[in-house]
């Protein structure tokens, strides 16, 4: 490598780092530290799940992009180092000489081709142990007959009552009362069969009041001219 391309990888060097300076100094406008702050959010009980998720991913990739170019920083000046003492072209590995075409071409690099790191991560995000996709690969590998318990799908459920993104237009049954915006909104809760929404008590013995359903029974008793649908005396 003569003088002149020598010079041109630490003006190409110099210039690039003063970029990355900038940038890591800005810190893609994250001074301030909190997500409520960069966001300009004062809750986000309000917010949409994915609205949020956006937001996160926004956020955790800058600072991925940040930690990289702080790496870049760190190698501009090792390479600078490395011209300062007559050793930018040769590989710090055999000491053999780096080709021009490879230091223009890549200016922080320190090894020859034949030594130069090979980065091949096959490492997956730890989350991905307990979190898949799809809802249905997180369920347990139980019988239909033993699956009622509290899972992903009750999650998603008892999170989606406090707002989501779908409409009156996104159901079928246009009836639904708006705090009914969300599906199987209709399913029983805390009770089995339909006969036990209608007692006066829930689980813990707490006075709940007499129900429409349980009005509507009654109703449909006394039409017809019914003392109980589970006995046949009147």
């Amino acid at each position: 490598m003569d003088q002149s391309q020598l010079e041109q990888c630490k003006q190409e060097l110099l210039s690039r780092r003063e970029v990355l300076v900038k940038h890591v100094e800005d810190h893609f406008g994250q001074s301030l530290e909190h997500s409520k702050e960069s966001t300009s959010e004062l809750s986000n009980y309000d917010n949409h799940p994915g609205d949020t998720a956006t937001e996160l991913f926004e956020r955790e990739k800058d600072n991925a992009l940040n930690e990289h170019a702080e790496q870049e920083i760190k190698d501009i000046q090792i390479a600078l180092q490395a011209i300062e003492k007559g050793v930018y072209d040769h590989c710090e590995q055999c000491g053999a000489t780096i080709p021009t075409e490879r230091l223009l071409a890549m200016p922080t690099t320190r090894r020859c081709i034949q030594h130069a790191e090979l980065h091949i991560t096959r490492a997956r995000p730890v989350e991905e142990d307990v979190i898949h996709a799809s809802i249905n690969d997180m369920e347990s590998e139980i019988d239909e007959e033993e699956s009622t318990i509290f899972d992903a799908e009750d999650s998603w459920q008892s999170v989606e009552k406090y707002g989501s993104s779908d409409g009156p237009s996104d159901f079928y049954d246009t009836e639904k009362d708006y705090d009914d915006m969300f599906f199987n909104s209709d399913e029983l809760i805390g009770s089995v069969e339909e006969l036990e929404g209608f007692l006066l008590a829930d689980i813990n013995g707490k006075f709940i009041g007499v129900n429409e359903k349980h009005e509507r029974y009654e109703d449909y008793l006394d039409e017809n001219d019914i003392g109980s649908i589970l006995y046949t005396e009147r």
